[in-house]
């Protein structure tokens, strides 16, 4: 890939450098905003040789060009020109609440996704090793361990902070304010202001009103949300020599009263609701974590094709904050691979009809199988059409499979077989199994349909 003629190329046709607002990359994509959508020339976006798919969601565009290639392109494209498209145009005018909430959340914990996978695998590796040496009881842990540990703790110990600062560049409040209010939902003097206030349960500190950390990062986003807002209505009447002095003064003091006496508990409530209906819907030892475990798994592509399942993050964390594993990432894993088993089908099937789908197919396994599904879902299953239905409800079995064998997670992190560094040790050979349980009936579902009319054409 030409990084520099692939890069004038996305520009132009994103209606020029003058009508874009932002760009950025996530693990395999190029999301832009731009200011006006009927300037963006999508179908000869689509046709680039290097673009796998494009998103167009009002003002808001996701190019779909492969690992590594979308932050190349990112880059160059930010490091080359100037933009000087209309801000405040980020979120999608089109779609329901809920979809415009996932957009939100996905847009926060996009930029973090690479520190979280490194985290995570830092983590995974220490919890592994942790537990071979409880096992065999080899005394203390090497200092190696240590130091893995606290590079992992070192994003999910202050995660809050990161996720503040960029819940104020989504909602357009002042990054470093964001960052301070997700700090101060975990400063420990909040436990000492829950018991002057009697907010404070002394026999179970987890059951308390208020409490520090509570609510989570749901509580930090809603809290900048209203910064945002209050930051932008005093600043209007704040006379201009004062505005560097007393709009972030009031705009924290006024936030942080709302956000700990009202965001944080209601947030904290909230949080348990979910955990609870996640416990029973794929946590139980019943008939509803099999149904959950493939409801769950078997949706997850369609979230993966409109760029809405960073939105499930939250969720992630949650789990782990209340229970030290979490499972919905895992079960969730099973999509990909149901994806996988679809691609080697096509492979087979595509014998002496489409050379050009089998050439995709060999370029788009290898990252396939390390959980990055969206060449798949672009270049493969998505195109030709019953595939993606074949994959989805193969991985849906495969999610049904690991969400009875409770396989959980010890942090989150890559999925696919990269995921088994994340595995806990006793649940590795059940997540194998359910990733060869979506590759089986993948390829078998696959195999068996119909064959696509696009594979003639595609």
């Amino acid at each position: 890939m030409d990084v520099k003629i692939v890069s004038e190329t996305i520009v132009k046709y994103l209606g020029g450098s003058d009508n874009i607002v932002n760009v950025a990359n996530c693990m395999t994509r190029v999301r832009t905003t731009v200011s006006e959508a009927s300037k963006v020339n999508v179908a000869e976006l689509k046709k680039l040789s290097d673009v796998m798919g494009v998103i167009a969601e009002d003002t808001y565009i996701q190019i779909v060009v492969g690992p590594g290639k979308c932050k190349a392109l990112a880059d160059f494209i930010n490091n080359t020109y100037t933009f000087n498209g209309k801000a405040g145009l980020s979120s999608p005018k089109k779609g329901g609440l809920v979809q415009k909430l996932l957009k939100r959340i996905a847009n926060i914990f996009v930029p973090l996704i690479p520190v979280i996978i490194g985290a995570g695998l830092c983590n995974g590796i220490v919890g592994v090793i942790t537990n071979i040496y409880a096992a065999n009881n080899l005394g203390d842990l090497p200092l190696a361990v240590t130091f893995l540990s606290m590079i992992g703790n070192g994003l999910f110990a202050f995660l809050a902070i990161y996720v503040g600062m960029n819940a104020a560049d989504e909602f357009g409040a002042t990054r470093g304010l964001g960052g301070v209010l997700g700090a101060l939902t975990l400063a420990p003097q909040i436990d000492i202001i829950s018991q002057a206030l009697g907010m404070f349960n002394y026999d179970d500190r987890l059951a308390s009103i208020l409490i520090a950390g509570k609510g989570g990062i749901l509580g930090v986003i809603a809290g900048v949300a209203l910064l945002a807002y209050i930051e932008k209505h005093i600043r209007k009447i704040v006379p201009y020599v004062l505005d560097v002095i007393i709009t972030p003064f009031l705009s924290l003091i006024i936030t942080a009263t709302i956000t700990v006496f009202a965001f944080m508990p209601v947030a904290g409530l909230l949080s348990d609701v979910i955990v609870k209906f996640l416990q029973f819907f794929i946590m139980s030892d019943g008939i509803m974590a099999i149904v959950g475990g493939f409801i769950l798994a078997s949706l997850f592509l369609p979230l993966l094709m409109v760029g809405l399942h960073h939105g499930l993050i939250p969720f992630y964390l949650l789990q782990l904050e209340h229970f030290g594993v979490i499972t919905l990432f895992p079960i969730l894993c099973m999509a990909g691979a149901g994806q996988i088993g679809a691609a080697i089908a096509l492979y087979f099937k595509a014998k002496g009809r489409n050379e050009k789908l089998r050439d995709i197919i060999r370029g788009a396994l290898p990252v396939g199988f390390l959980g990055i599904g969206e060449p798949l879902l672009y270049g493969v299953t998505l195109p030709m059409g019953l595939p993606f239905i074949t994959a989805s409800i193969a991985g849906g079995f495969a999610g049904a499979f690991a969400a009875a064998t409770h396989v959980a997670a010890i942090a989150y992190g890559p999925a696919g077989l990269a995921a088994l560094t994340i595995i806990q040790p006793n649940k590795m050979i059940f997540y194998f199994l359910s990733l060869c349980i979506a590759y089986v009936l993948g390829f078998v579902f696959t195999y068996l349909a119909p064959t696509p009319k696009a594979m003639d054409t595609y």
